[in-house]
């Protein structure tokens, strides 16, 4: 069932997969950074958020230097960036440790924005999306590329209700920037 209405605020995650990032030879994938692509896509990530009105009041970001990049330079798109987070739980996660993650969540966040990777993401938004408008849940479904942007919303007391299936996958976005 999907917490559409009752108890609580209306709340938001943002899930963000990082940019695009490079195979360096010896570099240890934690390490790996993002390719020329992911530098043009991350901050097209950070002026979608933007125009959709979906700037997170809270990021949680995974300690791998690609998702730390896509941080900087989506949140570096707007006027007043949030308070990130580094969180090492976040890099290789699956959907315990992610949902962990998301029950820490101070109540008066109301928009959160978690970056991350694959598979864990895409895991966790089919795990918490109780239904989807329009096709987004099949998009989802399809393939989660790099720099895509899943918005779940619900209403819950706190952060420890997003619960399997409560919340509506309301967009799905895939940000690109510019050669």
């Amino acid at each position: 069932m999907i917490a559409r209405a009752g108890a609580g605020p209306l709340r938001h995650l943002v899930v963000l997969r990082h940019a695009k990032s490079a195979w360096p030879a010896g570099v240890p994938d934690h390490e790996r950074p993002l390719a020329p692509r992911g530098r043009r896509d991350a901050p097209a990530a950070g002026r979608a958020l933007a125009e959709a009105d979906l700037l997170p009041d809270l990021a949680v970001c995974s300690t791998a230097v690609r998702a730390r990049q896509t941080w900087e330079l989506a949140s570096a798109q707007w006027v007043s960036p949030p308070p990130a987070r580094l969180d090492a739980r976040v890099y290789a996660a699956d959907v315990p440790e992610l949902s962990a993650v998301l029950h820490e969540t101070p109540g008066e966040v109301g928009t959160l924005l978690l970056v991350g990777h694959n598979p864990g993401l895409e895991e966790l938004v089919l795990h918490l999306a109780g239904d989807g408008l329009d096709d987004a849940l099949d998009e989802v479904r399809l393939k989660f590329p790099t720099s895509a942007i899943a918005v779940l919303a619900w209403r819950g007391g706190t952060w420890r209700d997003l619960a399997p299936g409560t919340a509506l996958l309301t967009d799905v976005i895939v940000a690109r920037g510019k050669k």
